[in-house]
C-alpha cells in the first residue's frame, strides 16, 4: 500500500524547476532543515536526475521519499522529514 502522491498537503514547496544536478538537491538539503520530523518537502523539478538522486539521498540522510509525481513539463517529489 504506497502513499496516494494526491492526497499530500506538503508543509514547504520549492522550485528547483530549470536547475540541474546538483543544485536541486543542494536546494532541497537547504529546505528540509527547516521542516519538523514528520512534515512534508515538495520539491518542483525539471532534471531527470533528480529521479535518482533524491530518493538516495532520503535513504542515507533518514528521510523518507514518498514518490514522484509527473506535471506539466516537471516532476513533483515528496520527502517527509526523518527525525
Amino acid at each position: 500500500m504506497g502513499v496516494n502522491l494526491d492526497e499530500i498537503k506538503p508543509d514547504m514547496t520549492i522550485d528547483c524547476k530549470g536547475l540541474s544536478c546538483p543544485m536541486p538537491l543542494l536546494k532541497t538539503k537547504k529546505a528540509i532543515q527547516k521542516l519538523q520530523p514528520g512534515q512534508i518537502l515538495e520539491v518542483l523539478g525539471t532534471d531527470p536526475g533528480s529521479k535518482n538522486d533524491i530518493p538516495g539521498w532520503c535513504e542515507r540522510a533518514g528521510h523518507e521519499y514518498l514518490g514522484v509525481k509527473e506535471d506539466a513539463g516537471f516532476m513533483r517529489f515528496y520527502i517527509k522529514k526523518g527525525q
